[in-house]
Order: C-alpha cells, then sequence, then structure tokens
C-alpha cells in the first residue's frame, strides 16, 4: 500500500504525504519526533502574502512520507533514468519548451516515482506543477514526489559550471540571488557561496553534468566535495541518443569517483523539448 493510504493527501515541495489529520489553516504542519509528533517550525511567512504560492514557504515533507532525498539518491543506478527518477527538466520558466503543467503530467504518464523541475535560476513552475499533481493524484492517478529544484551558475575552480539545487525552502532567503531570472554577479557567482547559501536553505547542491565543460570531470570533481557540494548528476546522456540513456565509460567514471568520495549521485534526462523521456 503506497505511503499514508487510506488518509488525506497534499504535495508539498518534496512531495505527495499523507495528513496525519485534518489541520486547520493557521496551523503549522506535523511531523514525526522522537517522543512523537511535533510541529515543524521553518517559517512559513510567504504564505500570506497576496498571490503568493500555494508552495511558497512550506514545510519540508520529506520526515512525514518517510523517506528523504538523500535515501533516494543513494539508490541511483544507471537504469533510474528516465523511467523511475527524473531529478533534471526544465520548463517555459527558463529555456524549456513544456509547460509545468505538461511536464507533471508526462511525469505522471511515464510512472515516474521522483521528480525534480530545475529551471535556471527559477522557481516558478513548482506551483503549477504542484497543483497538477495534486489534481491527478486526487483522480486516482499514480503521481512523483515532487522535489524542489533548480539549476543554478556558477564559477568552480574558474570553469563556468552548473549546479542543481534539490529540496531546499523555495521561500528561503539565501536563495535570492539565484531565482532571479539570470545568472547570479559577483560573490554570488562563486560555487562556495551557491553550496553555502542551498545548504542555508535546506537543500543540496550537486554538480550539474560534469562531463560537459572545459576543464575534466575528475578535477572538477574533486574541487567540488572539497566545497562541500553534496554529490553530482552521474547519469546524463552527453552523446544525445535518440531515446535517452546515460553515455556509457564517462558515466560509470563520474559514478565511480563519486562513490570512491562517499557522494551522492544524481540522474536526469536535461529535458529542453517536448518529450520529458528526452533531452
Amino acid at each position: 500500500m503506497p505511503a499514508g493510504a487510506g488518509s488525506a493527501k497534499r504535495l508539498g515541495p518534496r512531495g505527495l504525504v499523507a495528513d496525519p489529520a485534518p489541520m486547520a489553516p493557521a496551523q503549522a504542519p506535523l511531523v514525526p519526533g522522537p517522543t512523537g509528533p511535533r510541529v515543524q517550525t521553518r517559517s512559513t511567512a510567504g504564505n500570506n502574502r497576496p498571490g503568493a504560492s500555494p508552495v511558497a514557504g512550506l514545510a519540508s515533507a520529506a520526515a512525514a512520507n518517510g523517506t528523504s532525498l538523500v535515501e533516494v539518491l543513494q539508490g541511483v543506478h544507471g537504469g533510474s533514468c528516465p523511467g523511475e527518477l527524473n531529478f533534471h527538466c526544465h520548463t517555459l520558466h527558463s529555456d524549456g519548451s513544456l509547460k509545468p503543467e505538461d511536464l507533471a503530467s508526462q511525469a505522471a504518464d511515464l510512472g515516474l516515482r521522483h521528480l525534480a523541475i530545475t529551471d535556471h535560476h527559477s522557481t516558478a513552475a513548482l506551483a503549477p506543477a504542484w497543483q497538477t499533481l495534486e489534481r491527478l493524484g486526487d483522480q486516482g492517478s499514480t503521481v512523483p514526489r515532487l522535489w524542489s529544484g533548480i539549476e543554478i551558475s556558477c564559477l568552480l575552480e574558474g570553469c563556468l559550471v552548473h549546479v542543481l539545487g534539490l529540496d531546499f525552502d523555495p521561500s528561503a532567503p539565501d536563495l535570492e540571488p539565484y531565482v532571479q531570472g539570470q545568472a547570479p554577479v559577483g560573490q554570488a557567482l562563486r560555487a562556495e557561496q551557491v553550496v553555502e547559501r542551498l545548504h542555508g536553505a535546506g537543500g543540496l547542491a550537486l554538480l550539474a553534468h560534469p562531463g560537459r565543460y572545459r576543464k575534466p570531470f575528475s578535477s572538477l570533481i574533486d574541487a567540488a566535495a572539497v566545497l562541500g557540494f553534496d554529490g553530482a548528476e552521474a547519469y546524463y546522456d552527453y552523446a544525445m541518443a535518440p531515446s535517452w540513456q546515460p553515455t556509457p565509460l564517462v558515466c560509470e567514471a563520474i559514478a565511480s569517483q563519486l562513490e570512491k568520495l562517499g557522494l551522492l549521485r544524481s540522474c536526469g534526462t536535461d529535458t529542453h523539448g517536448l518529450a520529458l523521456h528526452g533531452r
């Protein structure tokens, strides 16, 4: 039986979760504590602003749902994407072609278990995707767990790279330099700043497609590890195959290095077109 079956469900920025009981609108969500449920204290101040996103400021649902994103990423392998997991894709809110609603619907049709939309310097797709998955779930469809995501440009070892931010609080002030619809400037462009701010927002920082840059992926991953990155995108279709598949050899080498360093492995289609199962 799925987690939360038989009880009311809601989609938070980090997944479809079961509410233990109906709550008054102003009541903070409950999460498990060592001696029973406790009130989640993360701020929800953004929820009361006129026009605020319905997912802005929502507390993490990971504890309530029983599985953290770290646990999911620890199980990532070469066959995880695109049929089970997708932690890298784009919508019209950056340089993609899909509406967030259509991307979310495709994710459900594909049978994905976990999804993160990682638009460049924007989290605007999160709310409409969340609403679509909530509607599909209410209609009885099996939907993926939606995690907050973003793709951020920064400098690592003097090389312009991209960082995938996952499982963060979308309303966190730390993210302000990175949700303006364009790449940051100044100190905010430094990789260490991106990592620090993502961690400050409660999220994870992963180096995107390490094999696409002008510097060898091995040196970039080593540098990322020193700065406190949580992991990297291990499985990626560098060859842009007709049907998405992780590129042999390079992906295996990246995954092996991440394992030796004790870092997390991610995967994603990096979809910019109209089909979520391809690039």
